[in-house]
């Protein structure tokens, strides 16, 4: 039986999905997660901490496991473990990415740098350093543009910029998610459509295993995504064009094995530009979406890849499928969602997963990072799937409220989940 490490870090959605692809397969599981887990005493050996930082201190545990109980493979499911699964291969002599090429993944700057260098379509940029100017570095590409961190995913502190002012305002909304010393991304906006791209890595040569348009607009002034809808509806020389720019981006990051994540936006001249690349799975619950053969999940894929196993015949289920991302579109503590019986109603709707648990406080984008939860999809076309995800999304209604600081019960509203509470084009302090 194959042995298998999977870092998990403690609020990962994907525990559970991991855990039961690994059971399909009939492969043993070692949970690595950065703090003791609660079932740890019963588990003995196959729960074990490993530090993600420093690096040293994660690739020693992961060793010392591996002394006791050989491990066949390291999968890291989120990005917080990437650095140490490949650091932690290389030296148990697994097929791995190396250390260079995924921390290229995790540093807009680098990545840009290095898609730059090979000629991999991309949005002009310009790094700025701390106490730099982001309103010169944004004059200098041109209006509109958007601003970013070079560190952050899903989206956070992603912020549209159309002038100098708005450029300053974006800079210093964004220096204070992440801090002064972190260097700030500034790219050009490349106006069109977007898609995400599943695929995997072996011995260097990519396959993609799904496309997801993205048919809501991602025009600003936050970046949050919404819909995913497989196949895609782009045509076909489209998705030829993506999949070389991603195989070239893919070589110029220097990947080499596993699972990879990218998002690029395609242009009016249906030209695709990579926006981003990351060495793992689609986040949060949204592959679940995904299903390949017989049934196969996209976890499945990723660790019998893993192990060894052949996974170049696998395709993508017949039919399409989709997921709704539920944004948060207000700030404040989560009471309940109502309406998910009659948004489980719908006809194609697969399942309804609310993520964030009652009296939890919430934050929207730009400073948060996480959805409200996911709504699921299926149907005999996209057309279909979209419409389905969107009628579903009408029924659910958001209960939230507002802390107040004079010991009062906090004061509860309501807010559809489709609806938005913030005005397009504000920068919201």
């Amino acid at each position: 039986m194959s042995r298998v490490l999977l870092l998990l870090p403690t609020g990962t959605y994907r525990a559970a999905d991991f855990a039961a692809a690994a059971g399909r397969l009939g492969v043993e599981v070692v949970v690595g997660s950065e703090r003791r887990q609660a079932m740890a005493a019963s588990m003995g050996d196959r729960a074990v901490v490993v530090p993600f930082g420093p690096l040293e201190a994660g690739v020693a545990a992961i060793t010392a496991v591996h002394r006791r109980s050989p491990i066949d493979a390291v999968v890291a499911v989120d990005d917080q473990g990437l650095e140490v699964a490949a650091a932690a291969s290389e030296l148990l002599g697994r097929p791995h990415n190396p250390l260079a090429a995924v921390r290229a993944t995790r540093d807009k700057a680098t990545m840009r740098a290095l898609l730059a260098a090979a000629s991999v379509a991309q949005p002009d940029y310009r790094v700025v350093d701390p106490g730099g100017s982001v309103a010169d570095a944004a004059s200098a590409l041109g209006f509109p543009c958007v601003v970013k961190p070079v560190s952050r995913s899903g989206s956070q502190g992603v912020i549209r910029a159309d002038d100098r002012s708005g450029a300053d305002a974006a800079g210093s909304r964004v220096r204070a998610i992440v801090g002064d010393r972190e260097p700030l991304l500034v790219e050009r906006f490349v106006a069109g459509s977007e898609i995400a791209v599943e695929a995997i890595l072996r011995d260097g040569d990519l396959q993609v295993l799904a496309v997801f348009d993205k048919p809501d607009p991602l025009d600003g002034p936050f970046f949050e995504e919404t819909i995913y809808v497989t196949p895609s509806r782009k045509p076909a020389g489209t998705l030829d064009a993506a999949e070389r720019e991603l195989a070239a981006a893919a070589r110029a990051i220097g990947l080499r094995e596993g699972p990879v994540h990218a998002e690029l936006r395609i242009g009016p001249d249906q030209q695709p530009s990579v926006l981003e690349v990351a060495a793992r799975s689609i986040g949060g619950l949204c592959s679940r979406a995904l299903r390949f053969g017989a049934g196969i999940s996209l976890e499945e894929v990723v660790i019998a890849h893993a192990v060894g196993a052949d996974v170049a015949g696998l395709r993508r289920e017949t039919g399409a499928s989709g997921v709704m991302m539920l944004p948060i579109r207000r700030g404040g503590i989560l009471e309940r969602v109502e309406g998910r019986e009659q948004a489980s109603a719908v006809p194609g709707v697969a399942g309804i997963e609310i993520t964030v648990p009652p009296g939890r406080q919430v934050v929207p984008l730009p400073e948060g990072d996480r959805y409200l939860g996911f709504v699921f999809a299926r149907g005999a076309d996209p057309d279909t799937v979209e419409a389905a995800l969107r009628r579903a999304e009408t029924c659910l209604r958001v209960v939230m409220s507002s802390p107040r600081g004079d010991g009062a019960e906090p004061a509860a509203s309501t807010v559809p989940a489709g609806s938005r509470t913030d005005l397009p084009g504000v920068l919201l302090g």
